[in-house]
């Protein structure tokens, strides 16, 4: 999966000692998505990708990323596992029409405005033949 957005914040970076004896760290970001509601989103670089990727507050990012589950003492948390990013990716912009594309006048692109039409009067229902062969339901 891909989110693109602006990195807002940093957090401090984690190390530590695994049980086996082997040294780990993970730096932890906090993304903003771009558009009309923006979505903040925490995600992690795991491993040596934290020295692979090294992002800065205020840097816009495509970040590629797997979702992780894991049950700990009878609860469930979800891990943003980023696997790579891509600096300096802006918004996306609506894709310009094709310069080889025709391109129609204003005038005929809008449709034809008919004016309205008199509403012709119907003939009254008549239920009186229904009686007790009817489908109705009442």
């Amino acid at each position: 999966m891909e989110i693109q957005g602006k990195i807002i914040m940093k957090l401090p970076l984690q190390e530590g000692t695994s049980k086996a004896g082997n040294p780990w760290k993970k730096q932890e970001y906090v993304l903003e998505t771009f558009g009309n509601y923006p979505r903040k989103v925490k995600f992690d670089f795991f491993g040596e990708r934290v020295d692979q990727y090294q992002l800065n507050e205020g840097e816009d990012v495509t970040v590629s990323f797997d979702l992780e589950s894991r049950e700990f003492n009878g609860r469930w948390y979800t891990d943003v596992r980023a696997f790579s990013c891509q600096k300096g990716v802006a918004p996306a912009a609506p894709a310009a029409p094709s310069p080889a594309a025709p391109v129609a006048p204003a005038a005929a692109a809008q449709p034809a405005v008919t004016a309205p039409q008199p509403l012709q009067p119907s003939a009254p229902a008549n239920f009186e033949d229904e009686g007790e062969n009817s489908d109705l339901p009442f």
